[in-house]
C-alpha cells in the first residue's frame, strides 16, 4: 500500500489492521496445516529439490522422506539420514561412513523441510502471499521470515491444498545466499504404519560403514 501516491494517510492508517488480518489469516493456515499433519499419522512424500541461482536451475534431485512426528527418514541418491527425534544418523554411500549427531533445531531445519510445522510456533513471522493456484490446485501461500538477523534460514514460502492442507512446494531461502532451494512435493501419502525402528540407523545393514560419533 505504500506505494500507492494518493491516500496517503488513509494507506498508512489501515496498513497496521491489513498486517494484523494477514498475519491471523496465515496462522489459520499453519495451524491447519499442522492438525492436518499430526491427524495424518505416518506419512509419506517423494519430493524434487532443485538449486535456484539468479532464476536458473543448476540441477534437480529425487527424493523421498518418511515422516512421523519430529522422527524421519530422508533419502537421496547422495545421502540417508535417520532421526528419532533426539539422535541424528547421517550415512553417505561413496564414503561408506555415517556421521551420528545430536542435531540443534536450526540444523534440523535445513535438513528436513517440515520442521516448519513446529518452529512457525516460535522465531518466524508469517502472512499471507498472493499465489491462488500450483500446478491446476487451488492453494493458500504463507511466507515466513525469521525475526533473529543471525538465523541462517532467512525465508520460507509454502503452498498448501486448500482442500486438504497438505503441502505442494516450499522455497527455502538462506541469508545472505543467492541460491535459494525449491522444494516440490510429487508425491504425498498419509496414514502410513511405521514403526519407531525405521528412524534409526541399524548398523547391521551396514556392516562395512564406519561410524564417526560427533556427539
Amino acid at each position: 500500500m505504500r506505494k500507492y501516491i494518493f491516500s496517503v494517510l488513509i494507506a498508512l492508517l489501515s496498513l497496521p489492521v491489513i498486517a494484523q488480518q494477514q498475519q491471523s489469516q496465515a496462522k489459520v493456515v499453519l495451524d491447519k496445516t499442522a492438525e492436518a499433519f499430526r491427524r495424518a499419522g505416518g506419512v509419506k512424500a517423494d519430493f524434487t529439490v532443485k538449486a535456484i541461482t539468479n532464476g536458473l536451475a543448476e540441477g534437480a534431485e529425487n527424493g523421498t522422506i518418511q515422516l512421523k512426528g519430529e522422527k524421519f527418514v530422508l533419502k537421496t541418491s547422495d545421502i540417508v539420514t535417520w532421526f528419532d527425534g533426539k539422535t541424528q544418523w547421517s550415512y553417505v554411500p561413496k564414503n561408506d561412513e555415517v556421521n551420528v549427531s545430536n542435531p540443534t533445531q536450526e540444523e534440523l531445519q535445513q535438513i528436513n523441510p517440515y520442521t516448519f510445522l513446529y518452529m512457525y510456533q516460535k522465531g518466524f513471522s508469517y502472512k499471507l502471499g498472493t499465489a491462488k493456484t500450483y500446478q491446476g490446485k487451488a492453494v493458500w501461500e504463507v511466507i515466513l521470515t525469521a525475526k533473529d538477523k543471525k538465523q541462517e534460514l532467512e525465508r520460507i514460502t509454502l503452498y498448501v491444498t486448500k482442500d486438504a492442507y497438505e503441502p505442494l512446494y516450499i522455497l527455502l531461502q538462506q541469508r545472505g545466499q543467492q541460491t535459494r532451494n525449491e522444494i516440490t512435493i510429487t508425491s504425498y501419502q498419509t496414514r502410513q504404519n511405521y514403526a519407531d525402528s525405521i528412524f534409526v540407523f541399524n548398523r547391521k545393514q551396514y556392516p562395512g560403514a564406519e561410524v564417526i560419533d560427533l556427539r
